[in-house]
C-alpha cells in the first residue's frame, strides 16, 4: 500500500522514531528563552547528544537519557527549570512527569499539533501558565513547531474555549408569490 503523505505516514508507522537531535543553536535559543534564577536547579530529561545540557547556563544541573540507563520516569530529584525536546509518541506520559516534579518552569520544543487544548488545561489545573510560545521551522523535521513554556504561579497568553462553535442553520423561509390583479 503507498502511503498518500508524510502525515499519514508518520501516523501509521510500526514503531515510533523520537530521536531528533535538536541543532544546537536551537538549544541554545530555547535556553533563553527561560527566565532563571542564579539558584535554580536545571534538568535536561532526554539529554542525548547534550545539546541543551552542555549548555544550560550553570553547573547546578542534572540529566536523564535512557539509552545510559537514566530514565526520566524513575527521576525523582527536586528541579525548579525542566528544558526538552521530548519523545512525542509518549507525549503525554512527559506532560504528566513534569507536571508530578512540580518544577517552576518546564519548557518543551514540540510539533504544533502536539501542543492540545487537553494538555493547556493539565498544566493549568496543576497552576501552570503558558508563558512562552514560540513558532519555528527545523529542517527535516515534519512540519512546525513551538517551543512553550509553562510557569508555576503565572498567568498563561492564551485561553480555551470549548464550545463547539457551528454555523447557525437560516430557516428556510417559505417564498410568498405575489400575484398583481
Amino acid at each position: 500500500m503507498v502511503k498518500s503523505s508524510i502525515s499519514h505516514a508518520i501516523k501509521n508507522r510500526e514503531e515510533p522514531r523520537d530521536v531528533f537531535i535538536t541543532p544546537k543553536a536551537l538549544a541554545k535559543l530555547h535556553i533563553n528563552m527561560i527566565n532563571s534564577r542564579p539558584t535554580d536547579k536545571w534538568l535536561d530529561p532526554c539529554a542525548n547528544s547534550g545539546n541543551y545540557y552542555k549548555q544550560f547556563p550553570t553547573k547546578n544541573k542534572d540529566k536523564c537519557e535512557i539509552i545510559h540507563g537514566q530514565d526520566f520516569f524513575d527521576y525523582d530529584k527536586k528541579v525548579d527549570i525542566i528544558v526538552q525536546n521530548p519523545p512525542y509518541s509518549i507525549l503525554d506520559k512527559w506532560f504528566k512527569k513534569n507536571l508530578e516534579l512540580k518544577p517552576r518552569i518546564f519548557s518543551f520544543l514540540i510539533g504544533v499539533g502536539n501542543l492540545t487544548a487537553r494538555r493547556i488545561e493539565w498544566c493549568e489545573k496543576q497552576g501552570y501558565g503558558l508563558t512562552q510560545l514560540k513558532m519555528l521551522k527545523v529542517y527535516g523535521w515534519y512540519g512546525m513547531s513551538y517551543m512553550v513554556t509553562f510557569e508555576k504561579n503565572k498567568p498563561s497568553i492564551m485561553s480555551i474555549d470549548r464550545t463547539v462553535w457551528r454555523e447557525e442553520k437560516q430557516k428556510k423561509k417559505k417564498r410568498i408569490k405575489l400575484i398583481s390583479k
